[in-house]
């Protein structure tokens, strides 16, 4: 049975990490919408990308933020006491996938420093500070 529940809390919170992570992404590409100029198919588009204001960087750090957190709580909520090295698993993959999309994508060095250091990992370790984690 905990065999099953770990690869339920896996499956389920990296799952539920993405959707919200793009959920985040979309909203903010709804609110915040890009220039023409910016185009990621294009690599004069990703240079573009890398000249905007600040305030088009805060829905991709809080995706990938809110993202991990929603993954890590997720398989909180499915291991309870036992997910605990499932929950930075959790963490460690998405850190992974950020360090991946720091390569792609051409964002400001303070941005990668900023996304890197405290989307990921610290959002696995709040997870489990959280009321849910000692609840269970």
């Amino acid at each position: 049975m905990l065999f099953i529940r770990t690869v339920l809390g896996i499956t389920l919170g990296l799952f539920i990490g993405v959707v919200v992570n793009g959920s985040m992404v979309q909203l903010g590409t709804v609110l915040f919408p890009f220039p023409p100029e910016v185009n990621f198919d294009t690599s004069s588009g990703m240079q573009a990308f890398h000249d905007l204001p600040v305030h088009f960087y805060i829905f991709p750090f809080l995706a990938h933020a809110i993202g991990t957190l929603s993954g890590c709580i997720t398989a909180i909520i499915i291991l309870r006491k036992q997910g605990k090295w499932v929950v930075y698993s959790i963490g460690y993959l998405f850190f992974v996938a950020g360090i991946i999309a720091v390569d792609l994508i051409n964002a400001p060095v303070w941005f990668d420093i900023l996304d890197l250091s405290l989307a990921y990992l610290p959002m696995a370790w709040l997870s489990m500070q959280s009321r849910i984690a000692k609840k269970s």
